[in-house]
């Protein structure tokens, strides 16, 4: 009777202690049963997104959007199949003007050929170095929308963009590459003429996890508001 009577006697430390008593009754039946339980963040969508391998917590969009960075030195590892299938299916799922999906991926993992790439532009050793290359292609008719833009480089855009963001949830890192020579680019991979090489996007693990302080304009300098 002595605890009732305390809890009476306490009811805010009281609640406290039970709800506490809950928690850890409730931790303990999950880790017997081999399930995971989390309290944070609120899952939205009734699944939360991973963080990267290396730190075992969850990430929102945002929070790879802050992440991201331009990785120019990697580790020498390779990336696994699964990860790799993983940042391409984000690709595959990225809109584009009318559902064209113009896009097209050259996956370059041969250490010559990364070699060869890295050489046909502003010479950038990252492109070798990286385990993994994704040579971005457009399959296009060089279709115009109607406000006058080509809609092949935005679709890209938008597909590497999901590859990056992707990349970062699984531990990886990318840079987006546009300094080297399509023509040179399209001999050596034996790209048909009819085909455009629009960027090339190292992926591998990058050496250097820390995050890096972005120099972006303020909302205010970028936003207006109803009219120019």
């Amino acid at each position: 009777m002595g605890l009732f009577n305390w809890l009476a006697a306490n009811p805010i430390p009281g609640a406290i202690l039970l709800v506490a008593l809950g928690v850890v009754l409730l931790y303990l039946v999950a880790f017997f049963q081999g399930r995971e339980i989390s309290f944070w963040p609120p899952r939205l969508s009734g699944k939360p997104v991973s963080l990267p391998a290396q730190t075992g917590s969850t990430m929102s969009v945002m929070d790879a959007i802050h992440t991201r960075k331009s990785v120019r030195l990697f580790l020498d590892r390779p990336v696994e199949q699964e990860k790799l299938d993983q940042v391409l299916e984000a690709a595959r799922l990225a809109p584009s003007a009318s559902n064209r999906q113009e896009w097209r991926f050259i996956v370059v993992r041969q250490p010559e050929t990364r070699k060869l790439l890295a050489g046909i532009g502003a010479s950038q050793a990252h492109v070798c170095q990286a385990p993994v290359v994704i040579v971005a292609c457009a399959d296009t008719d060089e279709h115009i929308m109607q406000n006058g833009q080509l809609c092949y480089p935005i679709d890209v855009a938008i597909a590497l963009d999901h590859i990056s963001l992707a990349a970062v949830e699984l531990g990886l890192g990318t840079c987006w590459v546009g300094a080297f020579d399509e023509d040179k680019a399209r001999q050596l991979l034996a790209i048909p003429a009819s085909i455009r090489v629009v960027l090339l996007m190292p992926l591998g693990y990058p050496a250097d996890i820390d995050p890096v302080e972005k120099t972006r304009l303020q909302l205010d300098k970028i936003v207006k508001y109803e009219h120019w």
